[in-house]
């Protein structure tokens, strides 16, 4: 391949495959990983709702306004805001920022994914402990080095081939994979769980007396990691879409497979923690390494649906670091110029250059502390719990208040509502359309903003 940067946008092969990546890139460690802990810590059901809410008001409007400032110009995170204002390139710059951070942690526990994903395949033995064996493995200085290399590896040289080629052919088998599989562990864990009926109605039932504005603004967060919006995603996978595609039922599909895969993780976690007597609130970000092996070990079936279940996570990594990486290669290869040989080089090194500092802050770095300030006072945070909590809290909704700014703004309702609709194709940019632009996501985003500084409790 040529280290001389495309004059021309590579576009989509077709749109089940632009349909598959961006699925891909939404559904992620968030979804399988994050989802089912933050949803039993929520209230189950109410936050569920609010989660689903907040998707429909939040999530959808912000992937159709990144999409379409990727499409409209074609081009990169930084360089398609400088198009249509060249004061306009620091967004793309903070979103390439925040990508960079979530990549340095992302891949570690890609990792550990892998890991698990393996020894499920080899023995399916954790020992009797998987308390103990998940804190030896993670807090270990090699090993787990190793298995986020394989993964920032394999993603590197597959997008180095470009993500309209290799990666688009990739995604339109795992895509559908990663939804058997979790489709799969759902059946079971109903199926062979003695309490899974009251998991389930702790899922689905919602108790609205357990809603709190920590309940929405961790539900909002997690559309934001979850969704992959305020970050660059979409403006980077926008740019190779035709100008015939229906941008507004594009991300109303990408919104629909993200939500479904998280509903979906749910009904395998929840009903079987529930049957295990397993306390995910203490369990927490741990849960799926630790908790669910132990759970797994005890129920007919477990290794197989253990194979199954870390091999849909596995598949959910790699789909979403495809394109979490392609928006700094993608910024580095036409923006700066670099080529795509020399833009996928140093993004990988960077993004791996953090992968060593926040592996080895669950082991040799554990005592390393980073400060974060906010109304309680001063605070310290590991390295992942800092980047987590500086991304996903802060930067994230920062990324969304300026997409708003800009499409309302700087490029206009009249430029947004052509590009959105193709001239009129698909409908036009409603009232309601504009209040969510203007008013209901900034000040979702500031909830977000004003509960991490401890402003709202």
């Amino acid at each position: 391949m040529s280290n001389q940067t495309n004059s021309e946008t590579r576009q989509w092969g077709s749109r089940f495959g632009y349909l598959m990546v961006a699925a891909g890139a939404a559904i992620g460690l968030g979804n399988i990983w994050r989802f089912p802990y933050l949803a039993y810590q929520g209230g189950g059901g109410v936050f569920l709702v609010v989660y689903i809410i907040v998707v429909a008001l939040m999530g959808h409007p912000m992937v159709e306004m990144e999409t379409a400032i990727g499409r409209h110009t074609g081009k990169d995170a930084v360089t398609a805001f400088q198009r249509i204002n060249k004061k306009w390139g620091i967004a793309g710059w903070i979103a390439n920022v925040c990508t960079l951070m979530i990549n340095m942690y992302y891949v570690v526990v890609g990792g550990w994914v892998a890991k698990y994903a393996f020894q499920y395949i080899v023995s399916g033995d954790f020992g009797s402990d998987k308390q103990v064996y998940f804190d030896t493995f993670t807090s270990s200085t090699i090993e787990p080095l190793i298995w986020a290399a394989l993964i920032l590896l394999f993603v590197s040289i597959m997008l180095y081939f470009g993500i309209t080629n290799t990666v688009e052919k990739i995604a339109k088998v795992m895509m559908p994979v990663l939804f058997a599989l979790l489709i799969i562990c759902s059946i079971w864990a109903l199926a062979v769980n003695e309490n899974a009926i009251e998991g389930v109605k702790y899922y689905l039932l919602p108790d609205f007396s357990k809603f709190s504005f920590t309940t929405f603004a961790q539900a909002a967060t997690q559309v934001l990691f979850s969704v992959g919006i305020g970050w660059g995603l979409y403006v980077t996978l926008g740019a190779n879409i035709p100008k015939e595609n229906n941008l507004k039922s594009d991300a109303i599909m990408v919104s629909t497979f993200d939500t479904a895969a998280a509903i979906l993780a749910g009904f395998v976690v929840v009903p079987s923690a529930f049957s295990g007597g397993v306390d995910i609130e203490s369990a927490g970000p741990s849960l799926v390494f630790n908790v669910m092996t132990d759970i797994f070990e005890k129920l007919p079936g477990g290794r197989i649906i253990g194979v199954c279940f870390f091999l849909a996570i596995l598949f959910a990594v790699i789909s979403s670091l495809f394109s979490f990486f392609e928006i700094s290669i993608r910024t580095f290869e036409d923006n700066r110029k670099m080529g795509r040989r020399n833009a996928t080089i140093l993004t990988a090194v960077i993004i791996a250059i953090g992968n060593v500092f926040v592996s080895l802050g669950f082991g040799l770095l554990s005592n390393v502390k980073l400060p974060w300030l906010d109304a309680n006072g001063l605070g310290m945070l590991g390295i992942y719990d800092w980047l987590d909590t500086f991304t996903a809290y802060l930067l994230m909704p920062i990324g969304c208040i300026l997409v708003c700014v800009f499409i309302a703004k700087v490029w206009g309702f009249k430029n947004y509502e052509k590009e959105v609709t193709n001239d009129g194709k698909f409908g036009r940019v409603t009232l309601y359309n504009k209040i969510l632009t203007v008013a209901v996501v900034p000040i979702f985003m500031i909830v977000i903003l004003l509960t991490v500084f401890g402003f709202i409790k």
